[in-house]
């Protein structure tokens, strides 16, 4: 598996490699629910994020969790364990950022499609929510 792609309500595709070898639960688990779509919210506290936090349930172990994140990655909150805040939220960090608590860190933006991450990240925190289309590349 080589990752997958998000298409915007306007129809922009922004494509993400999975970290295969880093988090192969969580990516082969993510991959397996796709298609989905979900409407995305910028963070709080989280800096320079956009996430849910209902995203599809995964039952799959912690790996490859931190609460820091690079620019462009997208972090998974598995249903275990049950103490953690970010259980069930999906975020994806379209530049500085400090999660909530640990997620599963499962792959990152193609580099040539950073600038459309940057994009999609200011629009949803100056114009609100927007809903997002995933799909496999």
């Amino acid at each position: 598996m080589t990752g997958f792609k998000l298409i915007t309500a306007d129809g922009t595709a922004i494509r993400f490699n999975y970290y295969n070898e880093d988090a192969p639960v969580t990516v082969k688990a993510f991959d397996a629910l796709l298609p989905f779509s979900r409407t995305f919210m910028h963070a709080r506290v989280s800096w320079q994020e956009i996430w849910i936090d209902n995203a599809p349930p995964l039952d799959i172990i912690q790996e490859n969790a931190s609460v820091f994140a690079e620019p462009g990655e997208v972090v998974y909150g598995p249903l275990k364990p049950l103490r953690a805040k970010t259980s069930n939220c999906m975020g994806i960090y379209y530049g500085e950022g400090k999660g909530l608590d640990c997620c599963n860190i499962f792959g990152r933006v193609v580099a040539e499609d950073i600038e459309k991450l940057k994009a999609l990240g200011e629009s949803i925190w100056k114009q609100g929510v927007q809903e997002l289309h995933f799909g496999r590349i």
